[in-house]
Parts: C-alpha cells; sequence; structure tokens
C-alpha cells in the first residue's frame, strides 16, 4: 500500500461495514462461485451485484476465472485473501447469535469437525494461547495509524434498520456499517468515553458524535453515566454487549494488516499485559479448545 492513503483499517472496515459484502463473502465460504447463484440466493439487483463482485476482485479477495471459453463465462473463486476472511464472518456470527434475537433468515450453526460439536469460538492470544478481554490489551496507532487514515471511505451500501432486524446482521451493520459509526466504536475501545474524546478524535460534526451515542446507547452497546467533573457532561462506557463486539474488529484488524501492508508500517499495533508479547487473534474451539481453522468449520442450517 502506498504511504499516506486509507491504511490498512480503513480498506478493511470499509470491506466488512458492507452488508452486501457479507453476504456475498458468507456464499462464497459455502461454495457459490457464479453469479446466478448469488442473485438466486440474494435478494440483490444485477448493478449492485456487479459492483460488488467488481470491487471486491479488485481488492484480491476474488480471482475471475473464465470457466466457459465460448460465451466467455467468468466464476469468482476466493482467493487466499478471501479465504482468510472467515474469521470475521465467524465471529460475528457469534456475536449476533449471542446478542441478537431478531433476524431476517435464522442463524446456521457452526459445528467444529475436530470434536463434532456445536460451538462458539473463544477469543484468545496467538503468543501464550491464553483467552482475552479487551481489557487485557494494550493499543493504539502504529507509523501507518491516524484517525482521518482509519475512516473508512464512503460507499454505497445496503444498512441494515438497527430496530427492525432487517438483515442477517442488522446490529452488526448499525455498529460498523456507517464510517462514523465504525470510527466511534474504535475510538471507545481506546479508551474515549466523553463527547468532547469522540469529538477530538474522530473530527465529526457534533450532531452525527450525538446520533451515533444515542444509537449505541439504544443497541446496549454504550451506557451513560454522569460525567466525574459535571453531572451533566454525560460519560459513555461499553457494556458487556459491546466489549464482546471486540473480537469482530479484532479478526477484522488483523486480516486487513496481514493483506494491506502500509510502506510506512502497522496501523495499530497491541501487547498482550499477561504475557507481554505482541498481540496477534487465536481463536479456538469453546468445546474441545483446539485452536480452529476455517476447513474445519461447517456451516449448517439452524435447528
Amino acid at each position: 500500500m502506498p504511504a499516506g492513503g486509507t491504511n490498512a483499517v480503513g480498506l478493511t472496515l470499509g470491506l466488512i461495514g458492507d452488508e452486501w459484502n457479507l453476504l456475498i463473502l458468507r456464499y462464497a465460504l459455502l461454495g457459490v462461485r457464479r453469479y446466478g447463484e448469488w442473485r438466486k440466493a440474494l435478494p440483490i439487483s444485477h448493478a449492485v451485484l456487479t459492483r460488488r463482485l467488481s470491487a471486491l476482485t479488485e481488492m484480491g479477495v476474488f480471482e475471475r476465472v473464465e470457466y466457459q471459453a465460448s460465451a466467455r463465462r467468468f466464476e469468482y473463486v476466493l482467493t487466499r485473501r478471501g479465504r482468510d476472511l472467515w474469521p470475521v464472518l465467524l465471529t460475528i456470527w457469534a456475536w449476533e447469535s449471542r446478542w441478537v434475537t431478531a433476524h431476517v433468515e435464522q442463524l446456521p450453526r457452526m459445528v467444529h469437525r475436530g470434536c463434532g460439536q456445536e460451538f462458539r469460538p473463544v477469543f484468545g492470544c496467538a503468543a501464550c494461547g491464553r483467552a482475552v478481554d479487551p481489557r487485557d490489551v494494550d493499543g493504539g496507532f502504529g507509523p501507518s495509524g491516524s484517525w482521518n487514515r482509519s475512516v473508512p471511505e464512503v460507499t454505497t451500501r445496503r444498512r441494515s434498520s438497527s430496530t427492525e432486524g432487517a438483515g442477517l446482521f442488522p446490529e452488526t451493520m448499525a455498529l460498523i456499517g456507517n464510517r462514523w459509526s465504525a470510527t466511534l466504536l474504535g475510538a471507545a475501545f481506546q479508551g474515549a468515553h466523553r463527547f468532547r474524546d469522540f469529538e477530538q478524535r474522530l473530527g465529526a460534526p457534533p450532531t452525527i458524535i450525538s446520533d451515533r451515542l444515542r444509537v449505541f446507547c439504544e443497541l446496549g452497546v454504550f451506557a451513560q453515566s454522569p460525567g466525574a467533573e459535571r453531572a451533566d457532561w454525560l460519560s459513555y462506557h461499553l457494556t458487556e454487549k459491546g466489549r464482546a463486539f471486540y473480537p469482530v474488529i479484532m479478526t477484522a484488524i488483523d486480516w486487513g494488516q496481514r493483506w494491506f501492508r502500509a510502506a510506512e508500517g502497522p496501523a495499530l499495533v497491541y501487547t498482550h499485559r499477561e504475557c507481554g508479547q505482541d498481540f496477534q487473534v487465536r481463536l479456538s474451539c469453546n468445546q474441545c479448545s483446539a485452536l480452529l481453522r476455517g476447513t474445519e468449520v461447517s456451516v449448517e442450517p439452524g435447528a
């Protein structure tokens, strides 16, 4: 990646903050490759599907491969970069399954082939193997990191209503399907909790920050309380539900920094306090404790 532009965080949040992209990737990871198969599976227009497949191919998530020379027909095959997105989809599924009750479609069951059990992923440190809570990790901007460079680029996206459950990932989209929502959530995980903290770090208009804080409180991701300096200066803190979204953010950042390396260095750097090592994501099975691999996760219809 060239120096000075949108960094790995901004590029990644732009990709996963688009519900159509997530739905297309969901089916791709289940084996869908052809345009007509996505059209059959999704309520998506020709124009939207064409744009999304083109953008995902440009990002190196898909490779466009000709499968019929006479009529010049192509299929979209996941690259190694694309297949490596499975932890992001898995953590989104796990969070929605645990914290969100309303879905247009029933969420699938995830079975670990290694032990044969339905499971949930345990978020941990790759260096020491221990389970990790957001408060166990210290982090901040690296050489290519800044708030401006981490804001996702504006794209045309399908937004789900956070109150009507209009989508397979309704509340995930409420948290990261808006460029300011994603950045505000990141600021909260870096310790911001006052209105002016968010305003200074994001550089967004006050009306947008007020609206995002309101939505996050309505979703139960933030809780507000009187400020320590003045009671009428509200403070916003992540709830248990909000902290539980951390694996989604971290698997996405982990993926982005592996595949979109900036010339200056990483956008974000993290240390696991307990072992003192650079933090990298490890997902394990809560049933057998084994390290999860994408090829060992089976997607089955919900009960």
